[in-house]
């Protein structure tokens, strides 16, 4: 397999097909609806920032896809509200007609059957090497370490910092980040927020929620809070700032 990859400038055929991809999120995970002020301008407002791969035997069909967003940082640390912060920092900035000085990787999406064949770090790679050609020296990431779900009522505090006896991350996906050159630098403790009546989180779960208080939701990194008397659920998810110096 030959992977090429580009950005959606490049083929931006590609914008049609970006979720045709067969994918593992969560239903649930794509009710963030800060996530519509960024996927639904990737075509027009982003190009430049959106990577897409395909390969020799099928061209024109997707193999995985990664996504960056620019935000304003103005040197500051990096915010608590991870993923959810820096897309409205730079949507803000883009409808106000202001600069942006930082750049922040969002997801890289292998496409399912594929996963575990080392593409996600050729992705990474791709990203990183892509925000030094739109002239940033660093990259951040609001990582979501691929195993934390298995461990739903483990604080993000502790997780980020296991390492192994190499001292690498405990977790997978973290460890490609610091292989890349990456460093953890902080959690971000409200990364996303998605909130949803008790009919709507059994539909995107096809769990119950028949009763108040913490629900372990699969595919969620720390457990739902469930109000039945006020008929609402509530899901914060906790991230991994990680940054990549470029150059």
């Amino acid at each position: 397999m030959v992977i090429r990859i580009s950005t959606l400038a490049e083929r931006p055929q590609f914008a049609a097909t970006l979720w045709d991809m067969d994918h593992t999120w969560q239903t649930f995970m794509l009710q963030d609806p800060v996530a519509d002020q960024y996927y639904a301008l990737v075509k027009t407002a982003y190009p430049d920032h959106v990577l897409v791969a395909d390969d020799d035997a099928e061209p024109g069909r997707l193999v995985a896809r990664g996504y960056m967003t620019p935000f304003v940082s103005n040197g500051a640390e990096l915010p608590d509200n991870g993923w959810d912060g820096v897309i409205q920092s730079g949507w803000l900035a883009r409808t106000a007609g202001r600069p942006t000085d930082a750049v922040s990787a969002l997801e890289i999406t292998v496409r399912r059957d594929l996963l575990g064949t080392g593409l996600s770090a050729v992705m990474l790679a791709a990203l990183r090497d892509q925000a030094a050609r739109l002239g940033h020296h660093e990259l951040v990431a609001p990582v979501r370490p691929n195993l934390k779900h298995l461990e739903p009522h483990t604080p993000m505090s502790e997780y980020a910092y296991r390492t192994r006896a190499d001292g690498l991350p405990h977790d997978a996906w973290l460890r490609v980040h610091v292989r890349a050159g990456g460093k953890i630098v902080k959690v971000a403790p409200r990364s996303m927020v998605v909130a949803g009546t008790l009919a709507e989180w059994r539909t995107w779960t096809g769990l119950p929620f028949d009763r108040s208080g913490p629900v372990e939701v699969p595919g969620a990194l720390s457990p739902v809070h469930c109000d039945v008397r006020h008929d609402h659920a509530v899901y914060v998810e906790p991230n991994v700032w990680v940054s990549h110096p470029l150059g």
